[in-house]
Formats: C-alpha cells, sequence, structure tokens
C-alpha cells in the first residue's frame, strides 16, 4: 500500500531534527589546534646571537640571505642548478639557527608528537557525539490449522523497521529518539497488520556521572596532555638552538685554533732555521738543535689533532643543520661571524630566576600533572559515589491496517510512559576507593615534583649566572696573560740571538705563549656558549631569538584542592 506523503514527511522530519540537534551540540566542545609552526617569530626583531658583532650580523628573525629552500623532488633542473661540489657552505649564526629549525631531521620527528597526542582530544570528544542506528528485519511463518476442510496452511509474512538517534551529553544524561514500524501477519484473512511508534528516553545520572565537571574530565586531561607536549616540543627546540649555535662556536674555535697552530708551527720552523744557522757557524753545539726539532714535531702533532678535531665539528655542525644542498657532507663550512666576546651584562639574578620560573618548558609541564592530578581526582570522588539514574519513557504508538494511516493513527491520545531509577552500588566499594586514593597520592606527589623542578630551576639559573660571570672575567685575564707571555717569548728569542739563552729556553717561552693563546680564544667561546647556555636554562633563548614555537604561555599553578 502507498505510503501517504504527509506521514513520511513528518516522520522524516523529526528524526532529522533529532540529528541536527544532536550534531549541533558536539560544536561545543570542539577545540581549536594548537599551531605547531616553529621558525622567525613575524611579532619579535630579535638582537644578534652571543658572539656575533652587532653590526655585521643580521637580527635572528630577519637573517640578510634567508636560509635556503628545501629541495623538491619535482623541480625542474633549470629551475633549482645544484651547486657545485666544491662550493663551500657559507653562514653566520642567525642563519645557522633558521637553517635548523627549518630542516634539523630530529625537530621533524619531534613535530609529530603534537599532532599524534591531539588526536587523544578527537577520541575523548567522539564520546559525546550522536549515533545513529537503523534495524530491519523480515519474518515469515507457515502453520497449520484445522478448518472446515481439515487441516488448513496458512502463510504470515511480516516484518520490522527501526531509526533512532542517541547521544551522550556532558550533563550526565542519555537522550534517545527512535521510530519504529512492526508489521504482524493475519493468519487467514491475508491482511497485515501495522504498530508504528514514536519514542524518546531520556536517562539522567544523578549522582554517579552527574555534572559536566566529571563528565569533561578525560576531555580536559587530553587537552592537558598536547599542552603538554607542546611545551615537550619546545624544551627540544630550545635545546636544538643552544646545541647549533655551540657547534657554530666550537667550529669556529677549532678553526681559529688551526690559525694558532700554524702560525705557531711556522715560528718553530724559523726557530729551527736559526739554531741550524747556528750550529753551522759553530755558536752552538749540534745536540743544542734536539730541542728545536722536538719543538718543530710537537707543533705538528698539535696541528694535526686540531685539523682532526674542526672535521669532527664539521659533521656536528652539518648534521645539525641538515642544509637543503645536495651532498653537504662533501662541503666546506665557512663561518662568517668569528666569535667576540659578548657586550652583555646581565641583571640581578633575582629577575632572570622569576623569569626561568615563568618560562621553563619542563616546569610548566610539571604544573600541568598537577593540574592533571585535579581533573583525576574529580573523576575519582565521583566514582565512590552510588550510581543512581533517574529514566524516562515516552512514546506514541498507532495502529491500522496500513503503514502510512498507522503513523497518522499516533496523533491521538493514547500514549506510553515509562519512569523509573537504577540503583547499583558495592557495599565495600574498594575498586573506586583504591583509584581514588591513588589519584590523590599522585596529585601530592604532583605538586612536590613542581617544587622540586622549581628548585632545580633555581640551582641551574644561578649557577649558569656564575659561570657566565667568570668566564666573562677569564676572557680579559687571558688577554693579560697572553700579552706578557708574547713579551717573554720575544725577550728569549732576543736574548738567543745574542748568546744568553739556550734553545730550551726559548722553546719553552714559545710553548707557553701557544698555551696562553689557545687559552684565550678558549675563554672568548667559553664566555660567547655560557651566555647561550644561561638563556636556555632561562628558558628565554627562543625569545632572544626570534624564534616563535608553541608552549610560549607560562602555567598558572592551581590552587590546591581540598
Amino acid at each position: 500500500m502507498p505510503v501517504p506523503r504527509g506521514a513520511a514527511v513528518r516522520v522524516a522530519c523529526v528524526v532529522a531534527i533529532a540529528v541536527c540537534t544532536a550534531a549541533a551540540s558536539c560544536t561545543t566542545y570542539q577545540a581549536t589546534p594548537a599551531p605547531t609552526y616553529i621558525g622567525p617569530s613575524p611579532r619579535v626583531a630579535a638582537g644578534p646571537p652571543a658572539g656575533a658583532p652587532p653590526a655585521s650580523a643580521p637580527a635572528a628573525g630577519q637573517p640578510a640571505t634567508p636560509p635556503p629552500a628545501p629541495a623538491k623532488s619535482d623541480a625542474a633542473p633549470a629551475a633549482a642548478p645544484p651547486a657545485p661540489a666544491a662550493e663551500p657552505i657559507r653562514i653566520d649564526v642567525s642563519r645557522a639557527i633558521l637553517t635548523a629549525v627549518a630542516n634539523n631531521k630530529a625537530l621533524v620527528v619531534e613535530r609529530f608528537n603534537t599532532p599524534i597526542t591531539r588526536t587523544f582530544e578527537d577520541q575523548e570528544r567522539a564520546v559525546f557525539d550522536p549515533t545513529v542506528t537503523a534495524t530491519l528485519q523480515r519474518s515469515r511463518n507457515v502453520t497449520k490449522a484445522p478448518g472446515l476442510g481439515g487441516l488448513q496452511t496458512a502463510t504470515g509474512e511480516g516484518g520490522a523497521g527501526e531509526v533512532g538517534v542517541a547521544q551522550f551529553l556532558p550533563t550526565g544524561t542519555q537522550v534517545g529518539l527512535t521510530a519504529a514500524t512492526d508489521v504482524e501477519p493475519h493468519a487467514f484473512d491475508g491482511n497485515d497488520f501495522f504498530a508504528s511508534r514514536l519514542g524518546l528516553t531520556v536517562t539522567q545520572a544523578l549522582l554517579r556521572g552527574f555534572g559536566m565537571d566529571v563528565n569533561l574530565a578525560s576531555l580536559r586531561q587530553a587537552r592537558l596532555d598536547t599542552l603538554s607536549s607542546e611545551y615537550e616540543l619546545r624544551g627540544f627546540a630550545e635545546s636544538l638552538v643552544a646545541q647549533v649555535e655551540e657547534a657554530y662556536w666550537d667550529y669556529a674555535l677549532a678553526q681559529r685554533k688551526i690559525e694558532i697552530y700554524t702560525q705557531s708551527l711556522q715560528v718553530a720552523q724559523q726557530q729551527l732555521a736559526e739554531t741550524d744557522e747556528r750550529i753551522r757557524i759553530g755558536k752552538l753545539a749540534e745536540i743544542d738543535r734536539a730541542a728545536s726539532e722536538a719543538e718543530v714535531a710537537l707543533r705538528n702533532e698539535e696541528l694535526i689533532f686540531a685539523r682532526s678535531t674542526l672535521a669532527e665539528t664539521r659533521l656536528q655542525l652539518l648534521r645539525l643543520l641538515n642544509p637543503s644542498v645536495p651532498d653537504y657532507w662533501q662541503r666546506d663550512v665557512v663561518i662568517e661571524t668569528p666569535p667576540v666576546v659578548p657586550d652583555v651584562t646581565l641583571e640581578d639574578i633575582a629577575s632572570h630566576v622569576q623569569v626561568a620560573l615563568r618560562l621553563r618548558p619542563d616546569l610548566n609541564q610539571a604544573r600541568l600533572l598537577v593540574e592533571r592530578g585535579d581533573l583525576e581526582l574529580v573523576k575519582t570522588r565521583n566514582g565512590l559515589l552510588p550510581k543512581m539514574d533517574l529514566f524516562l519513557t515516552l512514546g506514541k504508538t498507532g495502529y491500522a491496517d496500513s503503514f502510512g494511516e498507522s503513523w497518522q493513527k499516533i496523533g491521538r491520545k493514547g500514549y506510553d510512559v515509562l519512569v523509573g531509577m537504577d540503583f547499583e552500588y558495592p557495599p565495600a566499594n574498594r575498586d573506586a576507593r583504591a583509584r581514588n586514593q591513588r589519584a590523590v597520592l599522585t596529585r601530592q606527589q604532583a605538586a612536590e615534583s613542581v617544587d622540586n623542578v622549581a628548585q632545580l630551576v633555581q640551582l641551574d639559573v644561578r649557577t649558569a649566572y656564575v659561570l657566565y660571570n667568570r668566564a666573562k672575567e677569564e676572557v680579559a685575564a687571558t688577554a693579560v696573560t697572553r700579552k706578557f707571555q708574547a713579551e717573554k717569548a720575544r725577550a728569549e728569542i732576543e736574548k738567543f740571538r745574542v748568546g744568553k739563552s739556550t734553545t730550551l729556553l726559548v722553546a719553552q717561552a714559545q710553548r707557553d705563549l701557544l698555551a696562553s693563546q689557545i687559552t684565550e680564544v678558549v675563554a672568548v667561546t667559553a664566555t660567547v656558549k655560557a651566555l647561550v647556555e644561561f638563556y636556555r636554562l632561562e628558558g628565554s633563548l627562543l625569545q632572544r631569538r626570534g624564534i616563535a614555537c608553541p608552549g610560549d604561555k607560562p602555567v598558572e599553578m592551581p590552587a590546591a584542592r581540598p
């Protein structure tokens, strides 16, 4: 029998309204994904990194030459010709930082953690998504019953169909709307009997599972986990920037050492030549030549070691940079920013400690664990309550000999109502009590962990403060030492030329001068690196370098719950 159009439209409208209402309610819990961009901050104009000459080096956020763009596999050879194999990689400290932030493989891997963690938010949010169900079935029965002519065979066909939508709300309410039709066959008259029903079921938790706090706790915990992964990413990025700067300055130091050792070798060879000349004219004995030869051999040994250190440091720097050029392992690196003593005077230590207590990623992560523990307490305390749910079922049913008429008769005065209550509570309730006790202890542990991490942060910052100031003072001291060692070596050489010194004393003076030169350049580099490490331990290194990264907002410590 054809279905009346009006009835079908009314049924479709009811189901559509229920589905749309349930779907619209989910938008309340949608979270805006946090960005995972790491790169130059468009809002911060940072100064040159520590140790870079202000006039020659560009700002960290605005390099004079942009970092090389990543190579594309489908790029045309004419548009992006490969660089010659012998062409060196020229870079300053600012471009080194930007190149590493864009290309470093370890950072690329670390960036996946935040999007992966964010998927747990969607998983928890799915608890509140509406569910649409549909059921369709068909039946057939054959019966034999006594009739006027004896046993007669009767065949009947029936069926049922149901469509519904259900949703769990954060208030602890389960709502369901169903529309169903049953077809019951008449055994002998050949007619079908239709029963159509529209039902609404509401179940409300009154104790356990009641309220938005407990039902949204898992979703809020998932959001805290995502935020924690952002702080972890920030800590990793900050450590990477510090490693890049330190590797850059170590490479510059290795180059400077080679220059000093090469100059020292030339001086030693010149001294050996003068010794040979004096032996030839009879002013020195042949035995005096041994000291000069030993000094030349020592300088060669030190130069070999310095070249090996330079090659090793170059490889470490290239791995951190991962430059977007072919065969970068075979290329040399040209440092365009030599290390100089930073013209930075740190403020009072207390102000730097306050900055660290606000910005350190590990401390902010520890604070998030406390917030997560608070949410766990909400869940476990609610779990101590007995389960008591109030349920209500409303329905209207229409009966007729056709599908359409059965839905038209739903509007009559007849209806059915079912109201009741479910109660459940284990007398001992040991499982819920154990969960709550564990949550209490875990929350207390997290709070104590915050105090411990804060103390370690203070220790790190105060120690780095002392080390930087000491390194800066050592630069001046080593410069004075190198100056007087140079005077001493020159005086010893003059005395040797007039016959009042020996080759051994000259070699010793040159060795002392070499050591003072090395100590001076090491002190300058150590001062630059000490300032970088201080900024890293303070948690402000990325901001000072103009690098934007998630996790830059401090976490406020939540108040202790009773």
